[in-house]
Order: structure tokens, then C-alpha cells, then sequence
């Protein structure tokens, strides 16, 4: 599903990541691991063709092909879909509409996504503009259920959420991986969390640990994590080294 190749990106002219490979199969979901800087969010946006960063070396494939120069919108299409860390606000454009545009005015669809996560009262209100927390990863996650992309990017989906809230866009992101589906699942996906409980609801496939702009470990994403609880970041480097 996703190949990085020997990936290098820059951000404002300065080396944010540094010779990252990466492989994502169909069907498989993987959770990226690192402290704050590490050039997590980077990989994300990259991976998205987002302006800003920019690819100074290696590559990155979808299905087999280069996407590097493709439009983030030439992206969305191919089936690539992202829900940020912070939630862009659109002032003036409702929520519905976007969601009508997303699926060709298919009313029904919209509406069992909007009650499936909650986002019905959010519909004829301005896209992110006061949503709390909670409201926008719940909106975010609305977003990507009209999409259905192949391969979801989530940018840490447990940020400013509350309990309750957690849980239920834990339960949204296992239905919208389709994590229950053992044998025909073919969505894939690579989250970034710092918290971990996305975990309780996600049975991820692999972890990777990024810092200093490299991956500097791999494993199961469950064990990692319980390391780095215990052990800290610096470990990672430890081991590494």
C-alpha cells in the first residue's frame, strides 16, 4: 500500500527527516512512536504532499507508483486521506456542505456518518471554527468516513480529547480500518499517538519509533510503547547505538 524509500524532507530549509523507510501492506495498520520534534507530523505531511515540505531525496510509492508529483488533491483521489493534529478551520463553509460535496450529495451517507460519530449538531456549523477538541477529531474522523480512503494518515487522534470521546473515536477508527474484518480488511493506515490509548482500541500491526528524524526502532507497538513508559525515549537511542 505505501513504500518510503530513503525518504529526506526539509522544512524552512532545515533537514527535518533523514533516510526513512517505511512499507505499509494492505490491510495493515502501523503507529508512529516519538517525543515532541521528532519530525513525526513531517513524515505525515510529506506523505500527504502538503506545501512546505519538501522531498530532497528518496521516494514515496502508493500502490506501486511514485506519487511525488502529485497535487495533495491528485492524492485525496488516489485514495490517500489525513486527519490533522489540529483541526483546519473553514469560516463560512458548513460542515455539511463539505460533507455533501464529499459524497456527491448522498444524504444518507452523510448522516450515518454524522450519527455514528456523534457530528450531528455539527453539521450547519462553520468546518472546525469553536469546535472543542473532542468535537474535532470526532469531525476530522467524519470527514475520512465520507472519504473511506485506502490508507488513512491520523495525526494523534487521542489530542485533547476527553475519555469518553477516546473511546468512541477509537471504535470509529477500528470500523473505518476495517480492524474486525480478519480476513477481507484492505485498509490501511499509519497514526501518530503520544498517549498510547489509541492502542486499546487499535490492534496494530507494527510499531516505529522516530527521533532526531530517523526511525531508530521497530516492533510490536504494544511493547514499544510499554518501554518507553518505563524506560523513556533515550533508551530507543540506547539500544540503537
Amino acid at each position: 500500500m505505501l513504500e518510503i524509500k530513503g525518504l529526506g524532507v526539509n522544512v524552512g530549509g532545515e533537514e527535518v527527516l533523514q533516510d526513512i523507510d517505511l512499507n505499509i501492506d494492505p490491510g495493515e495498520v502501523h503507529v508512529l512512536l516519538g517525543p515532541n520534534g521528532a519530525g513525526k507530523t513531517t513524515l505525515l505531511m510529506a506523505i500527504m504532499g502538503m506545501p512546505g515540505y519538501e522531498v530532497t531525496r528518496g521516494d514515496i510509492l502508493f500502490q506501486g507508483e511514485s506519487i511525488l508529483p502529485l497535487s495533495v488533491e491528485e492524492r485525496a483521489r488516489r485514495g490517500i486521506g489525513m486527519a490533522f493534529q489540529k483541526m483546519p478551520t473553514i469560516p463560512g463553509v458548513k460542515l455539511r456542505t463539505l460533507g455533501e460535496l464529499m459524497v456527491n450529495g448522498g444524504s444518507s451517507l452523510l448522516l450515518e456518518a454524522a450519527e455514528k460519530l456523534n457530528c450531528t449538531y455539527l453539521l450547519d456549523r462553520s468546518v472546525g471554527l469553536g469546535f472543542s477538541g473532542g468535537e474535532a477529531k470526532r469531525a476530522e474522523l467524519f470527514q475520512l468516513f465520507l472519504q473511506r480512503p485506502l490508507l488513512s494518515l491520523i495525526d494523534e487522534p487521542e489530542s485533547g480529547v476527553d475519555l469518553d470521546n477516546i473511546a468512541l473515536i477509537g471504535k470509529a477508527l477500528s470500523e473505518l480500518l476495517e480492524r474486525e474484518q480478519v480476513k477481507t480488511k484492505q485498509k490501511s493506515g499509519l497514526i501518530i499517538t503520544h498517549t498510547g490509548y489509541i492502542l486499546e482500541y487499535l490492534n496494530a500491526d507494527m510499531g516505529h519509533v522516530l527521533m532526531e528524524g530517523r526511525i531508530v526502532c521497530r516492533g510490536n507497538p504494544r511493547d514499544l510503547f510499554a518501554d518507553i513508559r518505563s524506560k523513556g525515549y533515550e533508551e530507543c537511542l540506547r539500544c540503537e547505538r
